[in-house]
Parts: C-alpha cells; structure tokens; sequence
C-alpha cells in the first residue's frame, strides 16, 4: 500500500471499533514498531522510549486485567458500562502496544547536564508523543485500526508484574489495535486562521 505521508496522516483516526481478524502477520506488526523505536528522534540521541507488544493471549490479559483494576475503583453500578466499553473497543481487537520511557535514561542525562535538568522530562515526554504518532501512522497505513488509551498509572503495578518490565519503565500509553469493522466518528477542524501564522 503505497500513499503519500499526508494522505497516511490524514487517515489516521481512532477506531473504537474492532476486531481480532488477521491484518497483516505478527511480524510485520514487529517490524513496523522496531522501525519507529530505532528512527524517532529522542533529546540528546538518547533513545530512551520503549515499547511491550502484546498479541494473543496477551493482549486479552492486558485488558482483563485492566478490568480487574479498574473493578476496585468504579462504583459497581458504573461498572457494567466500563466493561463494555473495554470489551468492545479495546480487548476485542488483534493487540495491543504499551508505550513505556526508561526513567534511568533520563535521570542519566539529569546528571550529565544539569543545565537541562528540567527539560528532559519534557523531551522525553515530546519523543514519546512522536513514537506513539509514528506507530500509530504506521498501522493505519497497514490496515489496522487503533486508539490510544491511558489507564495508568491505575495498571502500572500489574502490568509490571505481569510482564516482567524493568521497574525503571515508566507507563506512558496503551494502544490497542486491529480490523477496523466500523468508521470512526466525524472529525471537526478549527480554522487554520489563528492557528497557524506566516512571516515573510
């Protein structure tokens, strides 16, 4: 599938509704965020963003498990709608990625110039954000339909524990992706006068 990087930036959108139907092969999904991670800038070259991909089974423990959580928080007459709600948008389809920032790697780079000490979270932040728009592109242009959710720091502990992740990954975002079998809803834009504003 070949289109323009606008066109692929266009299309991409949240799609809430999904399913677990094959779109491409496990390792293209693979390939697809191991070149995101490798080529989206970082503050300093520091590559400190890092990523969980979750297929199968997995991916249906994520979110069982974010139920799980989420049942010790949510009033119980709340909870038959939180369910449903990540049952059909989020667990029903094909996998899911966690968005992760090693904090070892920043707190190394606070160290080494504490001049920017209070910067580098903020970068890493900004280069997470593009990692995550990045893969995001980059599976819609596959097929695949995605949102971005954020249900830490409540899964953070689980998820660790469950996975195994380095207790120096910090949760940023979860993105569960697959067959698009619905279309997302209608996008309004600001004017772009305001918005944006050129000097020549």
């Amino acid at each position: 599938m070949s289109r323009s990087f606008f066109e692929a930036v266009k299309s991409r959108r949240s799609y809430y509704a999904l399913s677990k139907d094959p779109v491409a092969t496990d390792e293209r999904i693979e390939e697809i965020v191991g070149e995101a991670v490798k080529h989206v800038p970082s503050s300093f070259n520091s590559q400190g963003g890092r990523v969980v991909i979750l297929l199968g089974d997995h991916h249906d423990r994520l979110w069982d498990l974010t139920k799980a959580e989420l049942m010790k928080i949510v009033a119980p007459e709340g909870f038959p709608a939180t369910e449903a709600k990540i049952d059909g948008a989020f667990r029903s389809g094909y996998g899911s990625i966690l968005y992760f920032e090693d904090t070892s790697v920043v707190e190394g780079l606070q160290q080494k110039f504490p001049l920017y000490r209070e910067n580098f979270p903020v970068w890493a932040s900004q280069s997470s954000a593009m990692l995550q728009f990045a893969i995001w592109t980059a599976l819609e242009q596959e097929g695949f339909g995605a949102t971005l959710q954020h249900y830490n720091p409540i899964i953070d502990e689980a998820v660790k524990e469950a996975w195994g992740v380095p207790a120096t990954w910090r949760l940023i975002a979860q993105m569960p992706f697959g067959k698009p079998v619905g279309q997302p809803a209608e996008k309004e834009f600001q004017p772009l006068a305001g918005r944006v504003k050129l000097f020549k």
